[in-house]
């Protein structure tokens, strides 16, 4: 049901524009959608997930600038700033803090040997980096209707090519089967 209701706003984004062809309205669609998903969360948890946060103040902040402004812009660069603040966290909680943040939010599920930890951050972080560079590149390059079908699809896809990498990674290391349980001795 949760992944549900975090696909509406980008669903409800994608066919207003379908159906108007107006970025400006559809954004609008976008900011409204997002806001009723994060006070569902809210009202269900009584707290935000510090990804519905970012979420929620990239969409109000550029959306809102969008808007305002009446430039689309905006909006065509959401995807890749976020990108790249992702990049940057995995990247620069590694380098600073020496410590993975995959392994702080994933290590309870998934038990891997610190170095495969952060290996898989630097992977994750250059994999949002080249993400926001696509989004950058279809977004000059391509039409309007193609950065839109891009933002909806491309954006799963290139997750799960990451997936699927990492899971490559994980089964030549030989710990693709250790997925779930406890550390080899």
């Amino acid at each position: 049901m949760q992944q549900v209701i975090e696909m509406a706003a980008p669903i409800l984004f994608f066919v207003c524009w379908i159906v108007t062809k107006d970025i400006f309205l559809s954004t609008q669609v976008l900011i409204v959608a997002v806001c009723f998903q994060a006070a569902y969360e809210f009202w269900r948890h009584r707290q935000l997930k510090t990804m519905t946060k970012v979420l929620l103040g990239s969409v109000i902040l550029m959306g809102g600038l969008t808007i305002a402004f009446r430039d689309e812009t905006f909006i065509l660069w959401k995807p890749t700033i976020m990108n790249w603040i992702f990049a940057a966290l995995l990247a620069g909680s590694q380098l600073i803090f020496r410590r993975s943040i995959l392994d702080t939010l994933l290590g309870r599920q998934v038990q891997l040997p610190p170095q495969v930890w952060f290996r898989l951050g630097y992977g994750w972080a250059i994999g949002f980096f080249i993400a926001g560079c696509l989004n950058l590149f279809v977004a000059y390059q391509f039409s309007l209707d193609i950065w839109m079908s891009y933002k909806l699809f491309g954006g799963f896809a290139i997750t799960l090519i990451y997936g699927v990498i990492t899971v490559i990674y994980l089964n030549r290391i030989g710990l693709a089967n250790n997925l779930g349980k406890d550390l080899p001795e």
